[in-house]
């Protein structure tokens, strides 16, 4: 009831006219504190009325009874928040998923725009037709067409990516195939390209990177999390417990006369 109560304060000072709402810190800083003093206070309250309805004035029986109210509230709650708690999880994982997704297109967007139009997009079978092409012209960048050796870039650069590294003769034959496609010296196109796999490392690295503080940025919200929900728990054992011992009877003793 405490717990209804707090949301239905919480959604009433939400006023989407004048936009005069709190943040969304204030409300969870709030939320937080009235959800752990009103599982006090229930937790408390129960163990209480648990003790006192037992009629027992053993302090060790009614403190069980505050234990036994504190563990059967907590399973209860598991059993009805694990649905929520479950897709809360699954909209994290999914969010985060995204987030890396996002962070990996973004980073094969910035090595295409880094290599410019020879790192095109082509179909795989296009690729085969023109290196074919490519080899029935002799493998001459010279002789061959654009689109051939635009074909014959595309995958030694994709190998370039994939791999970390070409061998000496794969690195020789791409400098060729470049200069000859933008009328380059051999020196310039070496170091264009160099300039392009100085840029890919540069966006793979802060990929990784990005991906890395995400995901330390989630354990640590995880592990705090876990930490106050392990505080709330050990908190409410206690309230139950003091409840329960307030809760328990006094032994009066009676002296019958004869």
């Amino acid at each position: 009831m405490l717990n209804v109560l707090g949301v239905a304060i919480g959604v009433s000072t939400v006023d989407a006219t004048t936009g005069d709402t709190p943040s969304a810190s204030s409300f969870g800083i709030g939320g937080g504190i009235w959800l752990l003093v009103a599982n006090l206070i229930g937790l408390g309250v129960g163990g209480y009325v648990a003790a006192r309805l037992s009629g027992t004035s053993d302090g060790t029986d009614s403190s069980l009874h505050g234990l036994a109210v504190w563990g059967i509230a907590f399973l209860i709650s598991a059993v009805l928040l694990g649905n929520v708690i479950s897709g809360a999880a699954s909209t994290v994982v999914q969010g985060a998923s995204s987030i890396l997704g996002g962070v990996a297109q973004g980073a094969g967007q910035a090595v295409s725009a880094a290599a410019g139009p020879v790192a095109q997009r082509l179909d795989p079978q296009q690729l085969v037709d023109r290196a074919q092409a490519a080899l029935r012209a002799g493998g001459d960048p010279a002789a061959m067409t654009s689109d051939q050796r635009n074909a014959e870039i595309a995958s030694l650069l994709t190998r370039r990516v994939t791999s970390g590294n070409l061998p000496a003769g794969d690195r020789e034959r791409l400098n060729a195939l470049v200069a000859a496609e933008y009328n380059l010296s051999p020196q310039e196109a070496q170091t264009r390209l160099q300039q392009v796999e100085q840029q890919a490392t540069q966006t793979a690295q802060q990929a990784e990177q990005a991906a890395r503080q995400a995901a330390d940025a989630a354990a640590t919200a995880a592990a705090t999390a876990a930490y106050w929900a392990f505080a709330a728990m050990l908190l409410g054992a206690v309230a139950a417990v003091l409840g329960a011992r307030f809760g328990t009877r006094t032994m009066v003793a009676v002296r019958r006369y004869a």
